[in-house]
């Protein structure tokens, strides 16, 4: 899988958690999911779930806490990917 393939499915599990739709129509790899989509962060643990079914993988809890961009996210499952 691509990085751009993760990219694209990262945005589309967020998609339904973030209030900021004009932020989500500028994403890129260097934006905030709390601070600029504003994912609420209660729903972090929803979308990483969502992320773990996705992709087949496991995200700890450590792991989890240190994703604060989308390319944070993308760079995190590309490397539980293998």
């Amino acid at each position: 899988m691509t990085e751009q393939e993760i990219f694209d499915k990262v945005v589309a599990i967020l998609k339904p958690y973030v209030k900021n739709k004009d932020a989500l129509a500028q994403v890129s790899h260097e934006t905030n999911i709390l601070d600029e989509l504003k994912v609420n962060s209660a729903r972090l643990v929803d979308v990483v779930l969502a992320f773990e079914d996705e992709f087949n993988i496991e995200i700890a809890d450590e792991d989890a806490d240190a994703v604060d961009t989308v390319g944070d996210a993308v760079r995190l499952i590309k490397e539980k990917l293998g």
